[in-house]
């Protein structure tokens, strides 16, 4: 078990970069070393002064490396992780060690890696209301942030604390181990290269509460979903730019109906401290903005402990729809999802890119096009405008772009092919505008022929 700021003795050249509130040292064949430190709010990456490292000088310390590892054997915080081709990893005491080499990177390079702070629960002073969620062995929860945000040191403050107040059995799944944990909180890597393997031993062991270090690929969300839905409590460390991205990695990967029964907590971590809570729950209404007949189940996503639903997931033809909810004086997210939908059908419906839509009501929509185009948007006698009704079963009224309210946000135009530009685009419009008008005039004059 790694303890805190503790490690066999390493080569001199290795010691001395390892000073107090460095967090990484980088060194690469010919090249200056660098390092990352100072506290988690104000990380710096830094250039050190001296001689560079060549190929020779890495290849000898990644052989007194190993060593290392192989004089320890008797600590359980020695050992090669992982040894592939072009790559190892190596932990030594509360050091993480990767060298990578060619083929696999361009040239020989070792990164160390340490935990430069080992906090208590008590000392992120959380409420009250959310220390006893977390102590419910029932949950599944989250802890996202980016990397170097302190998402493992929250993790093993609250493996701990469960450990020593709440009196759970807890056990780890890593990859690789290197949280600083009680010597009776045993850390399980993948069986035989497969976390799932480690899944099926972890029911075994019947645990009361898993951490589950990195969570990152499909396939470790489906074991995250495996578990829990087995009845263990979970708590997940995964890579996120905020709370509401990590709940998104599950979308996909497990039914809209069992992502609050797999994931109802999330921790979002900046710079050490907890920014952000959220909590999932399940519910069956209209989501907001539609009509009450089209009920169906939504997922609440709400900020902890205010209670106030920010955010609502649901099913939205084939899509699963994540949207904002509660601000008042925006317009409603719903008919945003349908202004877009609505505007990019019209454009491939007309042939024009240049075109803006705003929904006026569950019937009306305004159409705003280069005033070159109203026109032929209308047709003689507003026959093309009346194709277009009937087509969308709406009233449309047509407009100039420029009249367009300024609070109307553009819609994205779709990738355009390789090759083409706007301004061909426009060109190639009016041309097809042209074609579509004597087709269309051709195909009224066939029509008056066949009475």
């Amino acid at each position: 078990m790694a303890i805190h700021n503790d490690h066999p003795e390493l080569p001199d050249g290795l010691e001395i970069l390892l000073t107090e509130g460095v967090s990484t040292v980088f060194i690469k064949a010919d090249c200056p070393v660098r390092v990352k430190q100072g506290h988690i709010s104000a990380i710096t990456l830094d250039e050190i002064e001296g001689e560079q490292w060549d190929t020779l000088a890495l290849q000898a310390l990644g052989e007194a490396l190993d060593v290392i590892v192989e004089n320890n054997t008797h600590r359980s915080d020695c050992f090669l992780e992982i040894d592939r081709k072009g790559c190892k990893v190596l932990q030594i005491g509360d050091l993480r060690i990767t060298c990578a080499w060619p083929p696999f990177s361009d040239a020989w390079e070792v990164t160390i890696v340490r935990p430069v702070a080992k906090l208590s629960l008590d000392e992120y002073e959380l409420p009250e209301a959310l220390l006893k969620r977390l102590a419910d062995h029932h949950r599944g929860v989250f802890i996202s942030g980016r990397p170097g945000s302190g998402k493992t040191t929250l993790a093993q403050a609250i493996a701990e604390h469960l450990d020593e107040e709440i009196g759970a059995m807890v056990k780890t799944m890593e990859a690789p181990r290197d949280l600083q944990l009680r010597p009776r909180i045993t850390q399980y890597a993948p069986l035989e290269g497969d976390l799932e393997k480690t899944a099926e031993i972890i029911f075994l062991v019947r645990p009361d509460f898993v951490i589950f270090d990195e969570v990152r690929r499909t396939r470790d969300f489906e074991i995250f979903a495996d578990v829990r839905l087995a009845g263990v409590g979970l708590l997940g460390v995964t890579h996120a730019n905020s709370a509401l991205e990590a709940i998104q990695r599950l979308i996909g990967k497990v039914e809209l109906g069992l992502v609050p029964q797999v994931l109802d907590t999330v921790l979002h971590i900046e710079k050490g401290k907890i920014a952000e809570v959220l909590e999932l729950r399940m519910t069956v209404k209209a989501p907001t903005g539609m009509q009450e007949e089209l009920s169906r189940p939504v997922v609440e996503i709400v900020r902890f402990p205010e209670g106030r639903v920010c955010y609502e997931m649901f099913a939205f033809g084939s899509e699963i729809a994540v949207v904002p909810v509660g601000d008042k004086k925006s317009a409603s997210p719903l008919l945003e999802m349908a202004r877009g939908e609505l505007t990019k059908d019209l454009r491939n419906y007309l042939g024009i890119t240049n075109l803006e839509i705003e929904i006026v009501s569950e019937r009306n929509a305004t159409i705003y096009v280069p005033d070159s185009m109203i026109g032929a948007v209308v047709g003689q006698g507003g026959s093309t405008i009346r194709e277009i009704e009937d087509s969308f079963n709406l009233k449309f009224q047509v407009k100039g772009i420029k009249s367009m309210p300024r609070r109307l946000e553009r819609i994205p135009e779709e990738p355009t092919v390789s090759g083409w530009d706007l301004q061909n685009q426009r060109s190639t419009s009016g041309r097809q505008w042209e074609n579509q008008q004597h087709s269309q005039k051709s195909s009224r004059r066939k029509k008056r022929k066949g009475r």
